[in-house]
């Protein structure tokens, strides 16, 4: 993981970019993977540990509405958590991941290892996409740190192509 964090670190300097995070499954695990990399301070800005919906609701301004019909493990709950971290800190970038880490939680339509992503380039594009894990729950939040960090990674690769 570390090799990964730096690479994406390393990425978002390069840009000149700082990175938010915004989680809840993982519960602070992207932010601690980033921070366990010296230098850290010059590409990453904050990160927003939402476990409950009233902090996503709060600290990111996630709509009851979203939580209410869609639920915080969905597409429209991490899109707004990503444009919450945006909104409510000095980066340019930002991940949310939410999801199902078990061993219980799980339903037949969302059941446990079910993680939702997102990132975002402030005033740019987001990208969002579930990934169905297995595992335990320290194999699926330990997947999901990498998953995150690697969407920060393809990113900011897809927004140098398109540069």
């Amino acid at each position: 993981m570390d090799v990964l964090a730096a690479q994406v670190g390393g990425a978002l300097k390069a840009h000149g970019l700082k990175l938010a995070t915004a989680e809840s499954c993982t519960g602070g695990g992207v932010a601690h993977a980033i921070t366990d990399v010296a230098g850290s301070s010059a590409w990453f800005e904050r990160g927003f540990i939402t476990y409950s919906n009233l902090a996503k609701q709060q600290m990111l301004g996630v709509s009851e509405a979203t939580l209410d019909q869609r639920g915080a493990v969905s597409e429209a709950t991490v899109r707004e958590m990503v444009a919450g971290a945006l909104a409510n800190s000095a980066a340019q970038v930002a991940l949310a991941v939410s999801g199902i880490a078990g061993p219980e939680g799980g339903t037949p339509g969302k059941p446990v290892g079910t993680v939702w992503f997102a990132w975002g380039l402030k005033h740019g594009v987001t990208l969002a996409r579930v990934h169905h894990l297995a595992g335990n729950r320290s194999e699926i939040r330990a997947m999901a740190v990498h998953i995150a960090l690697q969407g920060v990674q393809d990113l900011l690769g897809q927004a140098s192509e398109t540069a």
